[in-house]
């Protein structure tokens, strides 16, 4: 019963881990000064959604614990939402409906970006993340080349690679266009 709970107690390691990647990724300065993601808390969502439908993408079809792991994964994501809420001053009885809206748009946006990465169809995604990421109706073709490069980095991945030293995803840089956010 010990080594269960050091089991445990690994596992929950190394998702705080993962999750903690994924946020850096989501993070990085060049989805925000090269493709124009917006700097403000609905674009950091954003972000972190997308790169959190990307790592969770990775997840499908692996062997186990892969999904122990998304569920973890998700688990550590709405904790962290949670977390933020609060420390934004949101009250505890108003906690609740919030994370309901929060919920609903990211499996809302998981499910918007799903088919055009599976398909690979830059112009669905660009017009989803335009909507999405951006609020507009313009499509966001420089961060859905993102995306898809991202998506598809992250298929080929070992699930011990990902757990031991995380997703890599691509230099957003390397997508901006001279001059553009598509925006």
């Amino acid at each position: 019963m010990i080594f269960r709970l050091f089991r445990k107690d690994n596992r929950r390691i190394a998702i705080a881990a993962l999750y903690e990647r994924i946020a850096t990724a989501s993070r990085a300065p060049g989805l925000y000064a090269g493709l124009g993601l917006p700097d403000t808390i609905e674009g950091r969502f954003e972000s972190l959604s997308l790169h959190m439908v990307l790592a969770l993408r990775s997840l499908r079809g692996k062997p186990q614990p892969a999904e122990e792991v998304a569920r973890d994964l998700t688990d550590a994501f709405f904790r962290d939402m949670d977390a933020s809420l609060r420390e934004m001053g949101v009250g505890d009885t108003v906690v609740p409906k919030r994370m309901k809206k929060v919920a609903s748009s990211f499996f809302g946006r998981a499910h918007a970006y799903d088919a055009p990465l599976d398909a690979a169809d830059q112009g669905a995604l660009a017009e989803a993340l335009g909507r999405n990421a951006y609020g507009t109706e313009a499509p966001a073709a420089a961060l859905a080349r993102y995306a898809l490069a991202a998506d598809q980095g992250l298929r080929i991945i070992a699930i011990e690679t990902l757990l031991d030293t995380g997703p890599v995803f691509p230099r957003p840089e390397a997508f901006a266009e001279e001059g553009s956010h598509d925006t």
